[in-house]
């Protein structure tokens, strides 16, 4: 088999044209199903290499799809949905953020709105469900307050870009993850100390310019109990635990609460498992395709052509981890979708991570360091999008005030530079 040949990656070029291009000529980027595109570029690849026969690609195709990490990617993805759904419907999410708006001063509402989408966003991995649940609400801060709604808005994007970034039930993270054979509790402890200084300057920069604003904002009921299964999830991971068992006893004990408080019985519990589930469902088989679609792509040599392409300029260390860096983020800027882009560039990231002795903890830090710079900071991103149409305003017009997106991706250049985390002793 011939090796680095560039004619094997016409797969990911269709992709490209068929989601950007459906996405310019239509002004929209999720319009055109994302799960048909891939579709289409894996039978694209399949077709390829006429010297191999068809029943030798779809093994090869099978076999990448099957992938050990791909399948473990896919249950967490299962479970992950499960426990989102079930603890925010038994009412977690309303509870943990009345309490939060029962405990901030009233000056500085927009920077505890900042802080209640990142904990948000932290416990329940989405950032498009974070800014559903808390862009209505900056938006009634920003008419009691008179500060420009896009400023609240970019805060709640902000927030929500922080767990979409570090949560461990996040699609990115757990792509991230997978995609380089980290432990998830290893990157999550390196990419926290790397963004926390970006959503400390966040938090002053907003108390800066919101200080003149102050809000009486209504303090509605909320149960603390409902928090305790988001603060268990948090800790059980932090603490080493499997994530499989960490989600497992977090839809347990979310689940008992509903049942205890009556927000669930038994039929409607098992049913909104379901439904969490399900809304996994198109991200599991993406994976599931892409990683089949890239397994025969490198078997005809597409990958060692873009690994060399990539890497020939990279002389260090240094030079490689920003080579991820950059890898990702114009995936991500074509894709508009953090969590594909990671999806996509995740192999190569590993095949360079490999070569120049990078940490999994690490290169998965990058990947989803500088994926979540880009996606915050896309107008046609769905994070823009959905917060621009509660607010009823421009996407672009969110964009001036996306201090956190910025910063996280000028606190992970730093950390390139100075070579942050220092390699663990063997």
């Amino acid at each position: 088999m011939k090796k680095e040949n560039p004619w094997a990656l016409i797969p990911f070029v269709i992709f490209m044209i068929l989601f950007i291009g459906s996405g310019i000529i239509m002004g929209d980027f999720y319009a055109f199903p994302v799960i048909v595109a891939i579709s289409i570029s894996g039978a694209v690849a399949l077709a390829m290499n006429r010297k191999e026969s068809f029943s030798r690609k779809v093994d090869i195709f099978c076999q990448g799809a099957g992938n050990l990490n791909v399948m473990l990617m896919v249950i967490i993805f299962l479970l992950a949905g499960a426990f989102s759904e079930v603890a925010k419907g038994m009412g977690a999410v309303d509870s943990t953020v009345n309490f939060a708006l029962s405990v901030i001063p009233q000056n500085l509402v927009v920077v505890g709105l900042f802080i209640i989408a990142c904990f948000i966003s932290l416990s329940m991995g989405t950032s498009v469900g974070t800014i559903v649940a808390l862009a209505p609400i900056g938006v009634g801060i920003s008419d009691l307050t008179e500060l420009p709604i896009a400023l609240v808005m970019a805060a709640v994007v902000g927030g929500s870009m922080f767990g979409d970034n570090l949560s461990f039930i996040s699609d990115t993270t757990i792509t991230a993850v997978r995609s380089q054979g980290a432990q998830m509790k290893d990157k999550f402890k390196v990419n926290f100390w790397i963004v926390l200084p970006a959503a400390i300057i966040t938090s002053i920069i907003l108390g800066f310019m919101t200080s003149g604003g102050t809000a009486q904002v209504e303090h509605l009921s909320y149960n603390w109990i409902k928090i305790i299964p988001y603060v268990l999830v948090i800790i059980l991971a932090l603490s080493g635990m499997n994530v499989f068992l960490v989600l497992a006893l977090g839809i347990v004990l979310a689940g008992a609460v509903g049942l205890a408080d009556g927000s669930y019985h038994i039929m409607s519990l098992i049913q909104k498992i379901g439904e969490g589930m399900e809304g996994m469902y198109e991200i599991a088989f993406l994976a599931i395709l892409i990683a089949g679609m890239v397994e025969v792509i490198k078997f005809n040599g597409g990958i060692d052509f873009l690994l060399r392409l990539v890497t020939r300029r990279i002389k260090s260390q240094k030079g490689a981890e920003f080579g991820i860096a950059g890898l990702v983020g114009l995936t991500n800027l074509s894709t508009a979708n953090n969590t594909i882009a990671i999806l996509i560039a995740g192999p190569l990231a590993k095949n360079i991570a490999d070569q120049y002795e990078i940490e999994p903890r690490k290169s998965a830090s990058i990947l989803d360091i500088f994926s979540c710079t880009v996606q915050g900071l896309l107008p046609y991103g769905a994070q823009f999008l959905v917060a621009a149409s509660v607010a009823k305003i421009s996407p672009v017009s969110i964009l001036p005030y996306s201090f956190y997106p910025i910063l996280i991706g000028i606190c992970g250049m730093i950390a390139i530079f100075i070579g942050y985390p220092k390699k663990k002793k063997a």
